[in-house]
């Protein structure tokens, strides 16, 4: 019998879902790959994957020095939904039921365009909205 030493912890793993997986649920899995480095494991998904990425949310996290460019659109899978302790859903348009035994959230992100914000204006607002989000999950993830 094998003694695991208490910080043999495992890497916690993250699930960013939107509808698309184009636009928010890849904004946050790119800043919370940049925050933490390989301490957390980061998959995004779509519910009705698009075909291509969001221009501006490439844009906006490239301002940041993130480069998102290889990512695509992906659906959500069991598989994922199984390997991850938390999904983090961005925004109401996605529906997903919780997985059993995961933390579960739905963050209803800020909404730039219903004050009438557009472009890229809007993006970085919906960014750093996400940004603040993914820092707050960070440190309840790894108690950094």
């Amino acid at each position: 019998m094998t003694q695991e030493t208490p910080d043999a912890r495992k890497t916690p793993a993250v699930l960013f879902v939107c509808s698309k997986n184009g636009g928010k649920s890849q904004v946050a899995a790119g800043l919370m790959k940049q925050l933490a480095g390989g301490a957390v494991t980061v998959y995004s998904a779509g519910t009705k994957p698009g075909k291509s990425l969001n221009p501006q949310a490439v844009e906006s996290l490239t301002e940041l020095g993130i480069d998102i460019t290889g990512e695509h659109p992906k659906p959500v899978t069991a598989e994922v939904l199984d390997a991850v302790d938390a999904v983090i859903v961005l925004g109401t348009e996605a529906k997903l039921e919780p997985h059993e035994g995961t933390r579960f959230e739905v963050w209803e992100t800020d909404e730039p365009s219903e004050r009438g914000i557009e472009g890229m204006e809007r993006m970085r607002l919906v960014r750093d909205d996400i940004q603040a989000r993914v820092q707050t999950l960070y440190a309840e993830l790894t108690g950094n």
